[in-house]
């Protein structure tokens, strides 16, 4: 199975299942933790069916929560079930101790608690060593500021709206309304930082959530309610969330999904690849694909250069130049060809 590096994780569509091409916002991640447990393979098929994004796994130690779950041999043997990607939250005292274990086991993002007591910035390290995307999660009492150390090496700030260890708990809308702006000035990257939250999610407090700027939605009990269609209510959740964020911070215009690309230039190849390294260098990524515009001298099409629509505006901003002087030196270029005459 492939590794995938946490711009990927946070860029990928991940429509599984759902049979939709409508672009979203919001991410659903279902937490199967309020699933049939003895059948574990199942619940994983159950909600890709129904279209989420991503299958979170709260992993429980017993001990920094008062409820014990399942570890890195569990999601190991449930990840050849699916490619959607894994989320793993560790509710556990010493995350760095195993943290090896549930890389191997596959996971593409791993969250841990800030209130552990062993140093923090080397497992973070470790993940992100691995490829995959790190993150902090604070319970409701836990201050931001404890996040603060560690900006740098976050991908994902996760944010309690509930006590961890248990499911079915009601949502705490006060700690979201707190947290959520802060949270997103934490992140220091330009592309792929994430706001979670999870506690509490359902379709009643779906819209308030997407109205605080979350990215993704941990789901769990309001999946698993008998009687109810599970993709329906995953639909229902993420289209409350999104009309949350267009009507809220996003000033009445609808939401760009995050893994919608826009072309930003078209160039011949050996230029378009200079481009492309400048932006990725900044972390943000670029797809290079063969454009079906002007043919070159050398008999090659240019290439398109796509960007995440979500950071268009910073792209221009910070390598507009780039790109008009790189095109100045195409057309000059071209007109330096040897004639075929």
């Amino acid at each position: 199975m492939s590794v995938r590096s946490a711009a990927s994780v946070a860029a990928s569509p991940c429509r599984q299942g759902s049979g939709s091409s409508v672009a979203n916002r919001a991410r659903i991640a279902a937490s199967i933790l309020d699933a049939d447990l003895g059948n574990l393979a199942n619940a994983v098929r159950r909600v890709v069916a129904a279209g989420v994004d991503r299958v979170h796994l709260d992993v429980m130690d017993a001990h920094f929560v008062p409820n014990l779950t399942f570890g890195a041999k569990t999601i190991k043997a449930l990840r050849p079930r699916t490619t959607v990607p894994f989320d793993a939250h560790l509710m556990v005292a010493e995350p760095g101790r195993y943290i090896d274990e549930y890389l191997d086991a596959g996971c593409d993002s791993i969250t841990f608690h800030v209130e552990i007591e062993e140093p923090i910035a080397p497992t973070l390290e470790a993940i992100r060593a691995g490829g995959r995307a790190a993150g902090l999660a604070v319970k409701p009492g836990t201050p931001l500021s404890a996040l603060e150390p560690y900006a740098e090496l976050l991908d994902i700030v996760l944010l309690m709206t509930v006590e961890p260890g248990f499911g079915g708990q009601a949502f705490m809308a006060d700690v979201l309304e707190a947290k959520a702006a802060g949270a997103r000035q934490l992140l220091k990257k330009l592309y792929g930082g994430e706001i979670h939250v999870d506690g509490g999610i359902n379709r009643e407090t779906a819209e308030f959530a997407g109205s605080h700027g979350v990215d993704v939605l941990v789901v769990g009990s309001a999946l698993f309610v008998r009687g109810r269609d599970m993709g329906r209510e995953v639909r229902l959740i993420r289209a409350l969330a999104d009309e949350g964020f267009q009507y809220g911070p996003n000033e009445g215009k609808p939401p760009i999904a995050n893994d919608q690309m826009t072309r930003f230039t078209s160039l011949p190849k050996h230029l378009a690849h200079r481009l492309m390294e400048e932006i990725e260098a900044t972390g943000i990524p670029v797809m290079m694909l063969r454009g079906d515009g002007q043919v070159n001298p050398d008999g090659v099409r240019d290439y398109d250069l796509l960007v995440p629509a979500t950071v268009e505006e910073h792209i221009i901003d910070a390598h507009g130049r780039t790109r008009e002087a790189l095109l100045a030196e195409a057309t000059a270029w071209r007109a330096s060809f040897p004639s075929k005459v």
